[in-house]
C-alpha cells in the first residue's frame, strides 16, 4: 500500500477550449489501459467552471473543498458541499464548477467513459 496526498500527483492546468477561468487537474489514477475508471481532482478557483458537456457513462463527482455549483440542461443551477456527492447518468448534458466567492476542489470518477465538450457556460447561466 502506498499513502499519497493530492499535491503527490502531477498537475496540469484546465484546457481553456473547456474550461471557463483557472482549473487544475490532478491525475490520481487510473490513466493507464485497460482501467475502466478514472479518478481525477479537479481545482476551480472562484468562479471557474467547466462548459456543458456530456458523457457516455456515468459520472460521479465527490466534493472534496468547498462548494460545487452544478446544472443538468433543463434543470436549476444546484450546488453541493464538502462531502456532498453528485452523480451525473450517461448522456445528461452538464457543467459544474466552484461557487462565485470561493474555491472548490471535487474528485471526478469517470466510469468507463468519453467526454464530449460542448459549448462555454454563460454568465447568464452561471448566475441561473
Amino acid at each position: 500500500m502506498k499513502r499519497l496526498n493530492a499535491e503527490d500527483f502531477d498537475s496540469r492546468p484546465g484546457d481553456p477550449a473547456y474550461f471557463t477561468g483557472a482549473v487544475t487537474l490532478r491525475p490520481m489514477g487510473g490513466t493507464e489501459a485497460p482501467s475502466s475508471l478514472k479518478l481525477i481532482r479537479v481545482e476551480f478557483t472562484p468562479g471557474a467552471r467547466t462548459h456543458w458537456h456530456t458523457h457516455t457513462g456515468v459520472q460521479i463527482l465527490f466534493v472534496a473543498a468547498g462548494r460545487c455549483r452544478y446544472q443538468h440542461e433543463g434543470g436549476p443551477v444546484e450546488e453541493a458541499g464538502t462531502g456532498e456527492t453528485v452523480w451525473v447518468h450517461a448522456g445528461e448534458k452538464h457543467w459544474h464548477g466552484a461557487t462565485p466567492d470561493a474555491p472548490m476542489a471535487h474528485i471526478a470518477l469517470n466510469v468507463a467513459l468519453e467526454t464530449t465538450w460542448l459549448e462555454a457556460v454563460t454568465d447568464r447561466q452561471y448566475g441561473g
